[in-house]
């Protein structure tokens, strides 16, 4: 049987603009109200998505979600018409109408936790949507994500879907942010790593001290037994809390993994020998394969420079000759240390044989990665013809797509466009046109309504 990774991708959506929402991610905090460019976020995404499908890689869409988010707003105590609302909250909470523009879901690497059939008990591919509690914009996501994966996964016999976890900061879940699976090949028994950032029902443990810590160990403890994942095959580690001090608000800022590969800076993990000694083991009793763990010295590498050019918020791929690539922002190259730890990588004898640079620069500015860009899913042949197939990139998708994105967004954003009524109009027929694209059926509550 064959077996595959399947990446998929955030469609940027037509409100991408930059307002500093996110504390604790530096890029977003530094650009927040920079004028952004819609039209260029969500091209230079297709772009990417394009370049990999035609590197052979199976490669997903996920559609944005509805912003303005007008029912929030109106559950918020704004009333009267649309305009009326966006007015409101324009003069009277301005934070808040920013929160309930976010284009934030374009990150879909926080959509949702996914384990592959391979390791779960029942052998379906499970779901389970990220609640985000910490950042209000974002914790508006969880409901639309779960309507949008079962759209795209909808088969009963082939995927199970969970609800979020309870909305509260003790079950914090930053969805797959804070996961990540090594294995030998996608469709054989692999270990799950998840990594947390805090103790929700012990305070005397460590915890970072300027940044909150957004994913807790017992939303992750939650996560691994919706899905059915067995003791043996599961690694929990807290993440280093100094580096979260430091930006790393989420684990794929300082740590990416890939079959039998864990690219990491070795200040990423709190207990990091026993991790190691931990994950070793255990891989070594469901794969053949060798593990290699790359660890990146601070002197090859400081924290702060993984944080300015998300060295590691990198997607790891493997091409149909099972060399592996690095997909990386241009940061990456612009900045001569990382450059230069990455051509020393290349040189070594590692799987990685190439690293491959992208402009997701609209993205960057707003505090994401390649990774933080696409959710992974791993999936068997059979799997894979149960995806709706109108979310799968094809040249045909990729030119309708663009189409789409050119006819529906602004090339520029402002703060003072969030208040625009004609900004809900043209949302929601992007949207409405979008869901006919993609077959998506009724997944937006405008569309419910």
């Amino acid at each position: 049987m064959k077996y595959f990774e399947a990446n998929f991708d955030g469609l940027v959506g037509p409100t991408h603009n930059y307002a500093g929402l996110s504390e604790g991610n530096v890029a977003s905090k530094q650009n927040a109200n920079a004028i952004s460019s819609p039209k260029s976020a969500a091209l230079q995404g297709l772009a990417k998505m394009k370049a990999l499908s035609d590197l052979g890689m199976i490669q997903g869409v996920i559609p944005p979600q509805e912003r303005p988010d007008i029912y929030a707003l109106k559950r918020l105590g704004f009333n009267g018409t649309e305009a009326n609302i966006l007015e409101q909250a324009y003069k009277k909470a301005p934070s808040l109408l920013a929160a309930c523009c976010s284009a934030s879901s374009m990150w879909t690497a926080n959509a949702a936790t996914v384990s592959p059939s391979a390791d779960t008990d029942d052998r379906k591919v499970h779901f389970t949507p990220a609640n985000l509690t910490n950042k209000f914009h974002r914790s508006l996501e969880p409901e639309i994500t779960g309507n949008v994966l079962r759209a795209i996964f909808g088969s009963d016999s082939h995927f199970s879907h969970h609800q979020h976890l309870n909305d509260n900061d003790h079950f914090g879940d930053e969805g797959a942010a804070n996961h990540t699976r090594l294995c030998g090949e996608y469709g054989e028994q692999g270990i799950e790593i998840f990594t947390y950032g805090k103790h929700a029902f012990n305070q005397s443990m460590p915890k970072p001290q300027r940044y909150d810590a957004r994913q807790t160990l017992e939303a992750s403890k939650a996560v691994a037994r919706l899905h059915g994942l067995r003791d043996e095959h599961v690694v929990f580690v807290q993440q280093n809390p100094d580096v979260i001090d430091q930006g790393v608000f989420h684990n794929d800022v300082i740590s990416v993994g890939n079959q039998n590969v864990l690219f990491y800076h070795e200040q990423a993990f709190l207990d990091h020998d026993n991790f190691v000694s931990d994950l070793t083991e255990k891989f070594a009793n469901v794969s053949s394969k060798p593990l290699h763990l790359i660890k990146v010295a601070t002197s090859q590498v400081s924290v702060e420079d993984c944080v300015n050019t998300y060295l590691f918020n990198t997607q790891i791929i493997t091409l149909n000759d099972d060399s592996m690539v690095i997909i990386a922002p241009e940061h990456c190259r612009q900045n001569p240390r990382v450059k230069a730890y990455l051509d020393s990588l290349l040189a070594e004898n590692s799987p990685i044989k190439e690293v491959k640079y992208f402009d997701v620069n609209e993205s960057m500015k707003n505090g994401g990665g390649p990774a933080c860009l696409r959710l992974r899913v791993a999936l068997t042949q059979s799997e894979l013809e149960a995806v709706n197939p109108n979310c799968l990139l094809t040249d045909e998708l990729y030119g309708k797509l663009t189409a789409w994105v050119n006819k529906h967004y602004r090339d520029t954003l402002t703060f003072d466009d969030l208040r625009d009524p004609q900004l809900v109009i043209e949302s929601r027929n992007a949207l409405e046109e979008l869901t006919k694209i993609m077959n998506l059926g009724s997944v937006y509550q405008f569309q419910r309504m």
